[in-house]
């Protein structure tokens, strides 16, 4: 059976003041997903975690020194997929070269995109002509 498709597309300011509503938009998602057969728990936790590390990193390395700057996050569920794209401004970086974080130490660069590819099935970050788009896809 098909899932009916829902989309969110949130626009926010580029501070990290909003990071409680990213998270929350998706927990709220999870716990109201009627197919989802597995934990919806584990997965509004995990959705929680990962837009909000998606959105600060985002943030962290966008282009502070331009207030009207935002960040666009937009979320599309259809059939049995999560899609999650993050879109910045920001100078970019290469997915491939981001080394794993130094657990001895976990306030380290790198935790947010460790746990973004633990709890996600499928990460990739692309630079398009305007913008930068992180896409995070989770299977249902």
């Amino acid at each position: 059976m098909n899932m009916p498709v829902l989309q969110v597309d949130v626009i926010i300011p580029n501070q990290t003041k909003y990071l409680d509503l990213i998270g929350s938009i998706g927990e709220r998602i999870a716990k109201e997903l009627d197919h989802y057969s597995g934990d919806k728990i584990a997965l509004a936790y995990h959705l929680n975690l990962v837009l909000t590390e998606a959105t600060a990193n985002a943030i962290k390395h966008s282009k502070r020194n331009d207030p009207k700057d935002t960040v666009r996050i937009l979320i599309h569920i259809e059939d049995r997929e999560l899609n999650i794209k993050v879109y910045d401004h920001g100078q970019g970086f290469d997915l491939e070269t981001v080394p794993l974080p130094d657990f001895e130490h976990p306030k380290a660069d790198g935790m947010g995109l460790f746990f973004i590819r633990t709890f996600m099935d499928s990460v990739t970050y692309s630079k398009l002509p305007n913008s930068n788009v992180l896409e995070i896809i989770k299977y249902l």
